[in-house]
């Protein structure tokens, strides 16, 4: 099981009022993946008095998740049918899917049940929205809706323009001109969503790896010297289990390597204990910019 990590104080949830919502008092289910995104979300649940049911993944979900005040139900990644036995039994009808789950985790976890079995031989591919999207339509089938993940807490989303106090100087806006839509085209090839640009050059691309070792692989190819990330969304990204994430610990991720500047896509990206992120890169005069997904990305070719 990962590593613990500091749960975030209530200092950095300032929820919405959920005017659309019909019945508060309605018990949603939290299947919960690793890192801060569950813990978040439960934050905010209680400051609304909304009772949840929660999910944790044996391979991935961090073990504090313990004290999070609500039920909590340990399964293994492949138990589907355990998954929504316990919500049924919870009376739950919403869901929420939260937290990052690796890719190879998805690829060698534990022995998958009937349920999850009978859904992966429907499936014609094998990727990770082609998975978790089979995962969404047999929780559908039993009567289990799941929702925009970022629905408690729009006021963390990356805003547009200049995140920093700095924006991007003329090396950055070029390496940003140059691989935005090259970002973008990888992106809608579900490649990855994040590639490290120098000098109008790609040095690296990202897979499975996530983003940080991205980044860690591209310092190592040039010195750790003038790196800019650039960050996308995929085109008509589900945000009920798909958000792209950055924190702290990106920001000190650029700072020991060499990374001058991060783009981000705008109302798409999570940005976790964001003033603390903000003041850190301030700190090191790195740049963060929010930007409008292109509308080339919002048509299906």
């Amino acid at each position: 099981m990962p590593g613990r990590q500091k749960i975030p104080g209530n200092q950095h949830i300032r929820p919405e009022p959920l005017h659309h919502m019909n019945n508060e008092a309605e018990r949603y289910g939290l299947i919960a993946g690793n890192g801060q995104f569950p813990f978040l979300i439960l934050e905010s649940a209680r400051r609304r008095k909304i009772d949840f049911v929660v999910a944790a993944i044996r391979e991935e979900t961090f073990p504090d998740i313990e004290n999070c005040g609500y039920p909590v139900h340990w399964m293994g990644l492949g138990q589907l049918g355990k998954l929504i036995s316990v919500f049924k039994k919870a009376g739950v009808r919403k869901a929420i899917m939260a937290g990052q789950v690796k890719h190879v985790q998805i690829f060698g976890s534990s022995l998958p049940d009937f349920t999850m079995i009978r859904m992966l031989a429907n499936l014609k591919q094998k990727n990770t929205d082609t998975l978790i999207g089979g995962v969404a339509r047999i929780l559908e089938e039993s009567g289990i809706t799941l929702m925009d993940s970022t629905t408690f807490l729009k006021p963390h989303m990356a805003p547009e323009g200049n995140i920093t106090r700095r924006g991007l100087n003329a090396r950055e806006r070029a390496d940003m001109e140059f691989g935005r839509p090259i970002a973008e085209r990888i992106a809608r090839m579900d490649i990855g969503q994040t590639i490290v640009v120098r000098d109008k050059a790609v040095v690296a691309v990202e897979a499975m790896e996530g983003t940080d070792s991205t980044l860690r692989r591209a310092a190592e190819l040039v010195h750790k010297k003038d790196l800019t990330i650039i960050k996308v969304s995929k085109p008509k990204q589900d945000m009920r289990f798909d958000v792209p994430v950055v924190g702290v610990p990106t920001v000190q991720n650029m700072i020991e390597c060499g990374a001058t500047a991060l783009i981000l896509d705008a109302h798409k990206t999570l940005m976790f204990d964001k003033d603390k992120l903000v003041e850190l890169a301030d700190q090191n005069d790195i740049a963060i910019v929010g930007m409008a997904q292109s509308e080339a990305m919002t048509i299906d070719e």
